[in-house]
């Protein structure tokens, strides 16, 4: 055993010592061993074939990997490559599209979709909408966003994480709920300030946001766990709540406005009214009903500080609704309409108007 183990040694030893001279051999002469590689692969293609074939089999998975990523990271040349392979491909690209325009079922469904498409189209822009802000997610955009997903659903503290954030978003919803307007009052006198004294311009809004949320982090406990990038999204989130309340209030305001000058001027407005109807069936247009009308005509009246185009057309159509279910009395006897106007089917906007 003594004799063998020290031949095992020797054996190895000498088998190191022969590939350490053989990688200085080789590093010394590069041409040679690429000259003899290359001469061996040509004597031997069944071996190279049988050797390509075995290792993809065995790494399929590997090399799958290794080219989306690939891909990934090279958008622009696959892009190229693309319109490469259609440039000199048309024959079979339109050979593709004849195919399947002969199935019937598929070529009806490219065209009622391109038709709804069409038509959805058309309807936003006529009722003065912006058109759909979707796009095509391609594969390779889909690939990041899952690993970005489990990079951050993978991370140790995302429960505390999400506390604080859940937290700063409640907490600043609350603080511009409840002092929103002395806070955006302060930002405007500030803003004003610095442009009195000859300081550069600043928003008002976002002085009043950025005050809000110093407020908040101020009282809170813990934010330790929070980005910068979370904070813009609590901030983010407060800011459309406030500004989904700002405007039911506006709207609340508006439609008080409109109801308070149609009980003073109900008769003139209502004759108006039928003038304006006059004309359009005189330039052959279709008549509208007499309550919005009328409630058209008052939110004109109304000053311009007091009219919005955010929330005018929505106040128009409340009144013109309060209105119709008011017709069986006169619009001449505040007392009346507003029995009439707060009755059954009355719905406060923003909060009750009654108040």
């Amino acid at each position: 055993m003594r004799r063998s183990a020290k031949r095992k040694r020797i054996l190895a030893d000498r088998r190191r010592r022969a590939n350490e001279s053989s990688k200085r051999w080789k590093q010394a002469h590069p041409e040679h061993v690429t000259d003899y590689r290359r001469r061996w692969v040509e004597a031997n293609p069944e071996k190279v074939r049988e050797y390509y074939k075995r290792y993809h089999a065995t790494h399929r998975e590997v090399e799958k990997q290794r080219a989306t990523a690939w891909r990934d990271a090279n958008p622009e040349k696959m892009k190229n490559a693309r319109k490469a392979w259609a440039d000199r491909n048309k024959d079979r690209l339109a050979a593709n599209q004849r195919a399947r325009r002969k199935d019937p079922v598929r070529y009806r469904a490219d065209l009622d979709a391109n038709s709804a498409a069409n038509r959805l189209r058309r309807r936003l822009e006529r009722a003065g909408l912006p058109p759909r802000q979707l796009h095509r997610t391609m594969a390779a955009e889909r690939r990041a966003n899952d690993r970005a997903a489990d990079d951050y659903f993978g991370q140790a503290d995302l429960p505390e994480r999400l506390r604080q954030f859940t937290v700063l978003t409640v907490s600043l919803t609350e603080e511009l709920l409840e002092h929103g307007d002395r806070l955006l009052d302060f930002a405007k006198a500030y803003a004003a300030m610095r442009v009195r004294v000859g300081l550069p311009p600043v928003d008002a809004e976002q002085i009043m946001y950025a005050r809000a949320a110093q407020a908040v982090t101020d009282r809170m406990k813990r934010i330790d766990r929070l980005t910068s990038r979370e904070v813009r999204a609590a901030v983010r989130s407060a800011r459309s709540v406030f500004s989904t309340a700002t405007r039911q209030r506006r709207m609340a305001e508006l439609v008080r406005d409109a109801e308070s000058h149609i009980r003073k001027n109900g008769a003139r407005l209502e004759a108006e009214a039928a003038i304006e109807n006059s004309a359009r069936a005189l330039r052959g247009k279709v008549s509208l009903p007499t309550e919005l009308l009328i409630a058209r005509i008052a939110m004109q009246d109304l000053p311009p500080a007091e009219r919005e185009l955010e929330t005018a057309r929505a106040a128009e159509i409340e009144v013109a609704s309060r209105l119709r279910r008011s017709r069986d009395t006169s619009l001449t006897d505040p007392r009346q309409w507003m029995r009439a106007s707060q009755g059954p089917g009355f719905r406060p906007v923003g909060g009750s108007l009654a108040r």
